[in-house]
């Protein structure tokens, strides 16, 4: 590689980094003000869990998801779809990283209120799991944990999304330490009820990457730069309704409600659904 080439491929590798890191303080500012806005009664379930977290860090248990629940189905590209029968708007889509410490507050403070909203006919929601966190942008363990979390969920049959997702997001390592081993990952399927020779081959065996490569290619098509990013019929939510939906979870129903009209027919309105 001659003089000018090593310099337009460090030129490449700077812009790249910087452009990761505009991104991720980005969302920093978006949700800075909402960990300090989230009513007490949020906080307290913060709390409840972080203080559960600590007292079972030998024994951790998968948590089961038991309140309403729309039909679960998983697409064709991986994604997870709730909705009741008959309903065909407005879509929520939900870009998600179990290592993303505000996808975790998210679904602390707002994960029920998104379930019931697809359980009671209010919209159809997709959870788009992908691997944000990559080398060389971000250092080991984060990408590798980043990864088994995805490809786990993605191995996780349909009907158990709500309590596998609710468990990985409950015991998701601090960012740069390690989490999501193989033993813990299996362990929670059995919790759960679910476990089999097919789950663990999965899991041990990362079968899901390609569907992994392809949610990020998704990801990146959508211009989603950052976790959590929320889509309403194919349109960023704004920075108050994020704001809205952390710190008053009922006010989610108010902006299913005045969605805007559909951008365009895409990949997230597909009906092509398979029973994994």
């Amino acid at each position: 590689m001659n003089k000018n080439a090593r310099q337009k491929s460090a030129r490449e590798r700077l812009a790249e980094e910087r452009k990761q890191q505009a991104a991720r303080e980005r969302q920093r500012k978006l949700l800075l003000g909402v960990v300090g806005g989230i009513t007490v009664a949020a906080v307290g379930v913060v709390a409840v869990v972080v203080l559960g977290n600590n007292a079972s860090k030998s024994g951790q248990k998968g948590i089961a998801y038991t309140g309403p629940l729309a039909t679960t189905v998983r697409q064709e590209d991986g994604s997870i779809l709730m909705a009741k029968e008959g309903v065909t708007g407005p879509t929520l889509e939900i870009f998600e990283d179990f290592q993303c410490p505000y996808c975790k507050k998210l679904e602390e403070a707002a994960g029920d209120a998104i379930y019931k909203a697809a359980a009671d006919g209010k919209a159809r929601v997709i959870f788009r799991p992908f691997q944000l966190f990559k080398a060389p942008n971000q250092a080991e363990p984060v990408p590798s944990v980043s990864r088994r979390g995805a490809n786990a969920a993605l191995c996780t049959p349909a009907d158990k999304w709500p309590s596998y997702a609710k468990t990985l997001f409950a015991y998701q390592p601090e960012e740069g330490k390690n989490g999501f081993e193989n033993k813990d990952l299996l362990n929670w399927a059995r919790d759960l009820g679910f476990y089999s020779a097919e789950f663990d081959k999965c899991v041990v065996g990362l079968e899901k990457v390609a569907d992994i490569a392809k949610a990020d290619a998704y990801a990146a098509a959508q211009k989603v730069e950052g976790t959590p990013t929320l889509k309403l019929n194919g349109q960023d939510m704004s920075m108050d309704q994020v704001n809205q939906i952390f710190s008053d979870p009922s006010s989610l129903e108010r902006i299913l409600a005045a969605a805007p009209a559909p951008v365009t027919p895409s990949a997230s309105a597909s009906p092509s659904t398979t029973d994994r």
